[in-house]
């Protein structure tokens, strides 16, 4: 669903497109999943949302729309009907975008994760790494067995990444902390990934995290007792006795900031990586046990990270094997975080 590029996203802006419109915006999104899914849709449901909420635009949706063909007829289907702002949420619709793309040189398209882009076409993303590091901070705090659980999609640089962050910032906290990987090769599957999330408690992790889309895990976690780290959404309300915070998406402001661009024929074609800074990525409000001063450390370092002066995967960063990755005085650059391939020391699991 969203994998990762392997080129480096940032707000370097390409090729101008002015389009002032006229009357009501049509704007249109695409998910690839349920908006029901309390996770990835629902997040940027969400931010359609407050797009809805803007004078002179009309918003719709189409959800649970495979990638592929069906995507790119649900595409030629918004764009016939005069929507003037598409924007797709998934990684396998970023080829046939580019398609429709070239047949509408009028409407302004977006994708999510992607890496392409055309005159009228933009690629978006956040730097969710940033809050799955505050996150990690908690689970090492919080964790008695210095096992952490990480129920993970697929192998790819975007969930490699957000282990490896994880993994440092409950290293920060706790230099104990062994953080234990399951492959469930699922985006939202929530019985599969409650039952990763068994195995991996039944291993004697005492925390578990994610980079799923359902609230599975965190719903085995509260069934064994013990803590869980959400993602995507506060899904607190499925496991309230033992969601500790969760990365969060706020899709919000980047929508409403695009869509203002092309009303007023400002908009250009861009590549986007955004973080805290831009509040494109958060942490969910920490649950009622995590204790004031392991509070006040996470937010001290989150707003290091939004300030600058914290530098997330400063070196010397070591993978498995002890080799150096990252070296003394450096820190990872854009395109090594995009291209992450390896896990760093602390975690076991493999990268299959």
């Amino acid at each position: 669903m969203r994998k990762l590029t392997i080129v480096i996203l940032s707000l370097v802006f390409c090729s101008s497109f002015g389009i002032a419109a006229e009357g009501d915006l049509k704007v249109g999104f695409i998910y690839v999943s349920p908006i029901g899914d309390a996770g990835w849709s629902f997040a940027h449901d969400q931010g359609r949302k407050a797009v809805e909420e803007m004078t002179g635009v009309t918003t719709s949706y189409v959800e649970a729309v495979a990638e592929g063909p069906d995507s790119e007829r649900v595409m030629l289907n918004m764009a016939r009907k005069g929507y003037k702002v598409i924007f797709a949420t998934s990684f396998g619709y970023m080829d046939p975008m580019l398609k429709v793309a070239k047949q509408f040189p009028d409407v302004v398209f977006e994708h999510c994760s992607g890496f392409k882009s055309a005159s009228n076409m933009g690629n978006y993303f956040g730097r969710m790494y940033q809050a799955r590091y505050l996150s990690g901070m908690v689970a090492g705090a919080m964790t008695q067995s210095s096992i952490l659980g990480y129920v993970a999609a697929f192998p790819i640089p975007e969930v490699i990444r957000g282990i490896n962050a994880f993994t440092l910032g409950a290293q920060e906290v706790n230099p104990k902390v062994q953080v234990r990987v399951v492959w469930t090769k699922t985006w939202y599957d929530p019985a599969t990934e409650k039952e990763a999330a068994k195995s991996l408690l039944d291993a004697g992790a005492d925390v578990i995290a994610q980079h799923q889309d359902s609230p599975g895990p965190q719903e085995a976690a509260q069934d064994k007792g013990v803590y869980s780290i959400g993602y995507n959404t506060d899904m607190s309300k499925f496991a309230p006795k033992a969601h500790l915070t969760a990365p969060i998406w706020n899709w919000a402001p980047f929508y409403t900031q695009t869509v203002e661009q092309v009303r007023s024929g400002s908009w250009k074609s861009a590549s986007a990586w955004m973080g805290m800074k831009e509040g494109l990525v958060d942490l969910a409000p920490f649950g009622p046990m995590v204790p004031e001063d392991v509070r006040a450390k996470v937010m001290a370092k989150k707003l290091a990270i939004i300030d600058g002066s914290a530098k997330l995967f400063a070196g010397p960063v070591k993978d498995q094997k002890g080799a150096v990755q990252v070296p003394t005085g450096k820190v990872a650059t854009d395109e090594e975080l995009l291209n992450m391939k390896y896990f760093v020391q602390g975690v076991t699991g493999t990268l299959e």
